[in-house]
């Protein structure tokens, strides 16, 4: 069979530097625009400031909310609006940057990302905004950001808990690339370098919380991850969790790391060439229990009764779900499918 695909990659600069952040962050914006708006919420504020203090001429925006209620969005923008901002910088997780995106959105402004997890969100083109328990999401070339500066040492301070979550977020982009309904080998060939980098940096980033080498590993995969999901489009798994983090306010990295072994477990089987490659990338013979060993080593978040999701939600969750089910998945999604798949992942079970 010949090798036949049609692959996009979207445009945009990287600056991968450990403790540089802010000698970029003044050069990008310099190059971008005059009047920089720093998106950056008031616990990131010990990480904003030395950006805020190469600014000078800086306005800094501190409301930033999980999953960007429209209503926060709105109050963003007109802050940009107040401040006649030309450029946007945002400091922060993926909640500081899904905001960024959504003043982009509505007004076309470059952004400069900081990122300081490993959300991924800096690196697509996706947007999310949330309104009455609902989550909508698109893709605009608008909302990428100009360039990303990825500074390990921003890292620092993220809580080994919060940094297992939010690496096995990244993770989930890489599984889902492997399927999604526009994946191409391309694609596949980074989220399998991504789930290496993030196999080998998340145990080290636990084991040394104060050291670089494993944050600078998990930041790395976290790119990877986040290029090939931009790609590949959003698979079952983000379909999923889009759903419930909308529906139920549930912590989004956290609701991705429960979520992501069920679905793996239901797709891998149904593509083994890929299943395959997976395993080979976690150094495993099955990518589940490739999975499974990572979660372990880390002590991932296990259930999402512990997020604050309730038994009689799981009903609602499955409505909405399959309205939203992705064209090309591998197993078809039948409400039985994923009712057993849902309750698994509530109760904190390991899938079969």
């Amino acid at each position: 069979m010949s090798l036949t695909f049609t692959h996009e990659t979207l445009p945009q600069r990287v600056v991968f530097a450990s403790n540089q952040a802010v000698r970029h962050v003044a050069a990008e914006v310099a190059r971008l625009g005059r009047r920089p708006l720093v998106i950056a919420a008031g616990a990131e504020r010990h990480l904003a400031e030395p950006v805020l203090a190469a600014l000078p001429d800086a306005a800094h925006h501190r409301e930033v909310a999980m999953h960007v209620p429209v209503a926060v969005a709105e109050r963003a923008r007109a802050a940009a609006a107040e401040h006649d901002a030309d450029v946007l910088v945002s400091v922060g997780g993926g909640s500081t940057t899904g905001l960024a995106k959504a003043v982009a959105l509505t007004t076309g402004l470059p952004i400069v990302a900081v990122p300081t997890t490993y959300a991924g969100s800096e690196a697509t083109d996706v947007w999310g905004l949330t309104e009455n328990g609902r989550k909508t999401t698109g893709s605009d070339r608008r909302v990428l950001p100009r360039t990303v500066i990825y500074d390990a040492a921003l890292t620092l301070s993220l809580p080994a808990e919060l940094s297992v979550a939010s690496g096995l977020n990244a993770l989930a982009h890489c599984v889902d690339s492997m399927w999604a309904p526009r994946t191409d080998p391309v694609n596949q060939a980074l989220a399998l370098a991504g789930v290496r980098a993030l196999s080998s940096g998340l145990p080290l980033v636990l084991g040394e919380p104060h050291g670089l080498e494993g944050r600078e590993q998990a930041l790395y995969g976290a790119y990877l991850a986040a290029v090939a999901f931009a790609s590949a489009g959003s698979g079952l798994h983000h379909k999923i969790c889009h759903v419930l983090g909308g529906m139920f306010n549930l912590p989004h990295a956290q609701t991705h790391a429960v979520v992501l072994p069920q679905v793996l477990a239901l797709n891998a089987p149904a593509v083994p060439d890929r299943e395959r490659q997976l395993a080979e990338a976690f150094g495993a013979e099955t990518a589940s229990g490739g999975l499974r060993r990572l979660r372990t080593r880390i002590d991932a978040p296990r259930a999402l009764r512990d997020h604050g999701m309730r038994e009689t939600d799981l009903p609602a969750a499955i409505d909405a779900i399959l309205a939203v089910v992705p064209a090309g998945n591998p197993v078809p999604v039948t409400a039985a499918r994923l009712d057993l798949l849902l309750r698994r992942a509530w109760a904190g079970e390991e899938p079969e």
